[in-house]
Formats: C-alpha cells, structure tokens, sequence
C-alpha cells in the first residue's frame, strides 16, 4: 500500500473519525469550536497580503482565497442540511462540487472580507440552532446522494468542527511560514 505524499498537506489534522458513542460534552466542544470559528479566522488573516491569498496550500491545492471562500460556502450547506434533517423524515440531501464553486469567480479572484461577514452570519444562526438541539433531534439523520450513508446530526456537527479546523490549519501553514 502507498503512502500519498501529499496526505499530511491535504489533512493537516487527519482526516475526521467520528467517536463510536458521541458524548453531550463532546458535542459541547465541537458547538464551540463552530461558534468560535469566524473569529478566529478573521484575526488568522488580519495581516495576509495579496501574495499568501494566491498561494495554493499544497501542489495542484486551492489557494489561501479560494479556502476562505469555501468555508462559508460549505457551512451554509451544512446548515441547510442540518434544518432539512429537522423538518424532513430522513432526506436525501443536494450535494454540490465544491471543487466547481472553488473555481467561480466570487471565490477566485474576489476579496475576502466579504466571506468572513457571511461565515459570521451563517455561524451565529449556526450555533443558536446547535446549541438548542434535543438528545433526540441529535439523533436525526438525513442521507447523502453519493454514499448512501444516513448522517447523524451529533455526528455531523462533528464534521463541520473538524472542516473549520482542517480549512484552519492550511491557512496557517501560509499564513505562518
């Protein structure tokens, strides 16, 4: 079996494993972690300048823009799916090409003031939900089209902590060279 060479610059952090049993103080965490997220990112990114914007974070990778335009993008996703599994028995969510979005124009080649606002926003109604979801609505599920799988909640909001932190560390690999 061969090693990517490239794995430890595409998963900084590993890639996510969802505990077996997902604790009421696990998901406590990760809620923090999402609340805090737009915060974090903005003072991460107060001083880059153009040139560590248009740095990929590894070969053939996005650049440092294009991830802090997908992060927003990606988490209004999630939200939407969160509120389907809410109010749907079990839907079969959208799914989109991140990797096509990454390459529209808002994402390539604007600023990234306004995607640090709109991560704001989409955290703070984010959070308010999370932080209101009963042990029983944790345990909703929606599916995805291309794996088949049922998504829990509890463990869902686990992935979208581990995609804030995953984006983070690639930006911090530019950002603090």
């Amino acid at each position: 079996m061969s090693v990517d060479p490239l794995y430890n610059l595409k998963y900084p952090i590993g890639q996510y494993d969802a505990p077996e049993s997902i604790s009421r103080e696990q998901i406590d965490f990760w809620i923090e972690q999402i609340t805090s997220l737009p915060i974090r990112l903005k003072r991460l990114v107060e001083e880059i300048t153009e040139d560590q914007l248009n740095t990929p974070y590894r070969p053939d990778g996005w650049t440092i823009r294009q991830v802090i335009h997908h992060i927003p993008d990606s988490h209004i996703n999630s939200y939407i799916r969160f509120k389907w599994a809410l109010t749907e028995d079990n839907p079969t969510i959208k799914a989109y090409h991140e990797d096509r979005w990454a390459e529209l124009y808002d994402s390539k080649d604007q600023p990234i003031q306004i995607s640090l606002d709109f991560l704001s926003a989409v955290h703070g109604k984010l959070s308010l939900m999370l932080k209101g979801l009963s042990e029983e609505q944790l345990k909703r599920t929606f599916v995805h089209p291309d794996s088949g799988e049922k998504m829990p909640l509890d463990r869902n909001i686990g992935m979208y902590a581990w995609h804030g932190e995953h984006h983070l560390a690639h930006i911090k690999s530019i950002v603090n060279q």
